[in-house]
């Protein structure tokens, strides 16, 4: 060693005694007699342990029971952890141009920001894709993996072992998000099958997990349900600040889905408790409780294996309209896991084509005869029995409001249900139309244009047809769809940004749907895409949305070619597309569902990107429509 390297060992080696020596006085005075050792720090399945689980499908879901959990984590100091399906990445971006799997990086982040402020210790992903916008839990479960991805919440709840778990409404309502509708649906089959010994073998044989039973779920929401809990988020927590505060302050980090001003809005102040119905139990929750963990430790009864199915408490009627699938797969849940009394009840609502015979089907008993059946429609309605399962209804031409039918066996019973008629038109075929010419175009002139008026709106409201209203043309060659599509817009904002073509819901745009099946339960067999008539550099442009393809019109659809221009009173646009990328039989479709969606924001002063959503119309307007095509208008190619 050379003489001027021993200084630096020697003072080294000084530090590292004094250091010794100043650890050892500290662990000789916290042993002292009279000083209270800290608590041991928990490791292994203590530090997993949870009180509470939320199950959720994407960051952000959980700011509905965000004040509840600020109240449980930091005015009661309880373990809360969440578990979400994905990451988000389908969403929108109002803060960048993240998008996709980049999305979802920045959405965990955010979550995770959250998260901190609500005080929860645990946040786990089940790593399933956000791939689109749907109200469709069938092709939810079906695209993640049903089996797989309840597995991997099963794993969670065994790790974790919480006393309560918390999660989303299952029902099919409308609006519902189908991946909304299956967080819930997978909390209550992982409620059973965590205790279930057979269910997921190798997480106890392999990974050294035990069964778990969860003792009470509950789904967010329910005021009026008798049995309700309702968690006052308005009780000081000890630092001064409410639980709503709180949840008002960590919504606002989900910055990019447009929640960054929420800190200070009056949403969070709209109410004193949030509520929660229990759907299932293993513990008995005590009358007119206040405190979701009310009564908790408490060992849990035995539940048998495997899971008896509930009887219905009615016997099934004799003859009953057949709902949509999405009911039917509901009620068929309800029953399995004894959800009865905490389900929704949906009467049968059935989308019918105006202007034509519509053939519903029915439960009915055997061997009956035309002349058995009594019906009660709408004047200007018909209906009729079709053996051996159907009744056949006469929509009027141009019935747009719902209607009730009656049908009646004498001497059986009845069934009612609600029908919803969708609009319908016929699709002319043309020569090859003029492209470029936007001036009193005489090809598209002679089609004729159908009204969307302000009246048909599906969420906000317009002023008046000046402020918000439309029409559209349709025609074809036997080789590509035409539609031009022609906007009454008194404010017309352009805040897209040229690398920000997507989230076409933000601002002023005109979306087109065609469903090639005429009548199918989600978007995924679709076309579908949202076109922006003017980003932020004048061009026209455009983007699949919720479909099996989403992105931009020009790697996702390139045959399809966009023209856009300024009206006297708002804009237009035109739109051709390939029947192949439409999924259209080439030459002659016979009919394919098909609608036409209006956007409108009226904000001048928008920033860059910012979802200045205020205002939705429809050729087939029905709330959440734009992921049901069944309820979108029929058209008919000539």
């Amino acid at each position: 060693m050379s003489p001027s390297a021993r200084p630096a060992r020697n003072l080294a080696l000084g530090f590292l005694i004094a250091s010794l020596a100043a650890w050892t006085a500290l662990a000789q005075a916290n042993s002292a007699p009279g000083r209270t050792s800290p608590a041991p720090t928990p490791t292994g399945a203590a530090l997993l342990k949870a009180d509470i689980l939320g199950v959720f499908a994407h960051p952000d879901d959980e700011t509905g029971v965000a004040a509840t959990v600020a109240s449980l984590a930091l005015g009661q100091g309880r373990h809360v952890a969440h578990v979400y399906c994905t990451r988000g990445e389908g969403g929108g971006n109002m803060v960048g141009t993240q998008f996709g799997p980049a999305l979802g990086l920045l959405r965990e982040i955010e979550l995770r920001e959250a998260l901190g402020i609500l005080g929860v210790r645990q946040v786990h992903f089940l790593d399933r894709a956000d791939f689109a916008y749907t109200e469709n839990l069938g092709i939810t479960l079906e695209k993640w993996g049903h089996e797989d991805t309840l597995r991997r919440l099963v794993r969670v709840v065994r790790a974790l072992r919480p006393e309560v778990m918390i999660t989303m409404n299952p029902a099919p309502t409308p609006g519902q998000h189908g991946n909304h509708q299956a967080a819930g649906w997978l909390a209550v089959e992982a409620f059973r099958a965590a205790a279930d010994p057979g269910r997921f073998p190798e997480q106890i044989e392999v990974e050294g997990l035990a069964t778990w039973q969860p003792r009470r779920l509950f789904l967010g929401g329910g005021p009026d349900s008798p049995s309700a809990v309702g968690v006052d988020v308005t009780r000081p927590l000890p630092d001064g600040r409410t639980p709503r505060d709180v949840a008002g302050l960590a919504m606002s980090r989900h910055r990019s889905q447009g929640f960054g001003g929420m800190a200070s809005s009056p949403w969070f102040r709209r109410t004193t408790n949030q509520w929660f119905t229990p759907a299932l139990t293993a513990v008995p929750l005590p009358a007119k409780a206040s405190d979701l963990l009310a009564g908790l430790p408490a060992k849990p009864v035995e539940i048998p294996f495997p899971v008896p199915v509930a009887t219905a408490s009615e016997p099934a009627p004799e003859i009953a309209f057949r709902p949509r699938p999405a009911v039917a797969r509901y009620r068929k849940f309800v029953a399995e896991h004894g959800l009865q009394k905490v389900s929704q009840s949906f009467s049968p609502d059935l989308p019918v084509v105006a202007g034509e015979p519509n053939r519903l089907p029915l439960v009915v008993p055997s061997s009956r005869r035309a002349r058995d059946w009594g019906f009660r429609v709408p004047s200007g309605w018909k209906a009729r029995f079709v053996p051996p399962g159907h009744v056949e209804v006469d929509v009027p031409t141009g019935a747009a409001e719902d209607a009730t039918l009656v049908a009646e066996i004498r001497g059986v019973g009845e069934a009612s249900v609600r029908l919803h008629p969708v609009p319908h038109l016929k699709v002319r075929r043309v020569g090859k139309l003029p492209w470029n010419s936007v001036d009193a175009d005489p090809a598209w002139a002679a089609l004729k244009p159908v009204a969307i008026g302000p009246g048909n709106t599906w969420q906000g409201k317009p002023d008046d047809e000046a402020d918000f209203s439309g029409s559209f043309r349709i025609a074809h060659d036997g080789k590509s769809l035409f539609v031009e599509v022609r906007v009454r817009d008194d404010r017309i904002v352009s805040n897209i940004q040229p690398d920000d073509i997507k989230g076409h819901w933000r601002s002023d745009s005109v979306e087109i749907g065609i469903d090639p099946t005429a009548g199918a339960e989600h978007t995924l067999g679709c076309w579908k895409a949202g076109i922006f008539p003017f980003d932020s550099s004048g061009k026209v442009r455009g983007t699949r949305d919720a479909d099996a393809n989403a992105g931009p019109l020009e790697t996702r659809s390139p045959g399809t070619r966009l023209l856009s221009w300024r009206t006297a009173d708002g804009y237009a646009i035109r739109v051709s597309i390939p029947f192949q990328e439409a999924g259209l039989k080439s030459g002659r479709p016979v009919r394919a569902g098909f609608n036409v969606f209006l956007y409108d924001g009226d904000k001048a002063d928008a920033a860059p990107g910012e979802n200045i959503n205020r205002t939705r119309l429809a050729w087939a307007p029905r709330s959440g429509v734009q992921g049901r095509p069944e309820d979108w208008g029929r058209v008919d190619f000539e």
